[in-house]
């Protein structure tokens, strides 16, 4: 059945709600021991670390991906859809570059897929997977389900992951509320060039370059004093 264009799009802002019940607000991505360190200490330093992660992974690792998974999740359950989607899972938990960022993908998915279940989706190509669950795939079916297209699943998930971001700096850095609107202001203003390098974005290139990041979770795991499980 044909969704109403409205419905479809409130379907997108309750797939990417904060309220959404897959922990979205308990990762910090190694932002918590950047503020430990002294790496983010105000506003400005926050915006150059969210925007270096959009340009230097989301574009160039996630929404490469998201799309190969979202065309996978629109054709038949086949063995060649099934090998895509693996072999880019595979991909994506190999440029996750420490335990606590592997497990975050691995949890998160773990619960978008049983909540799409609960939600009565078709999870067949999920349940013929041999690979570890990503929250990606579950998206990408939630996004078929409710008739949600690839440039509304594409900037909704550079939305969720921002405000998730955010929510998550006002308490660290620390700001406040309106300093948390400006990053918010800043930071988007980068998506447009985000969505255009992720479609220049050929197979071979799809990674990610966060070095700091990757220090940061890494080290993250064994500070001493932790809110967020990354």
């Amino acid at each position: 059945m044909a969704l109403d264009k409205n419905l479809a799009c409130y379907r997108l802002f309750q797939l990417f709600s904060p309220s959404l019940p897959i922990g979205g607000f308990t990762y910090s991505q190694g932002l918590e021991y950047a503020v430990e360190a002294g790496w983010v200490s105000n506003r400005q330093e926050f915006e150059s670390w969210l925007m270096n992660v959009v340009m230097s992974s989301i574009a160039t690792l996630e929404l490469p991906i998201l799309e190969k998974f979202y065309h996978a999740t629109n054709r038949a359950v086949t063995d060649e859809a099934i090998a895509s989607i693996e072999h880019w899972s595979e991909v994506l938990y190999a440029s996750r570059e420490s335990k606590e960022l592997r497990a975050e993908e691995v949890q998160r998915g773990k619960a978008l897929n049983t909540l799409l279940r609960q939600l009565n989706m078709d999870m067949t190509l999920v349940d013929k997977m041999t690979q570890s669950p990503n929250q990606l795939i579950g998206m990408c079916i939630a996004a078929h389900h409710w008739q949600i297209n690839l440039e509304q699943l594409t900037e909704g998930y550079l939305w969720s992951w921002l405000e998730n971001m955010v929510t998550a700096g006002v308490k660290l850095v620390p700001l406040g509320q309106t300093d948390g609107q400006r990053v918010l202001l800043s930071v988007t203003e980068c998506f447009p060039d985000a969505i255009a390098r992720a479609k220049r974005t050929e197979e071979w290139m799809i990674s990610s370059f966060t070095p700091s990041l990757a220090l940061a979770s890494s080290l993250h795991e064994t500070q001493y004093t932790r809110l967020f499980r990354s």
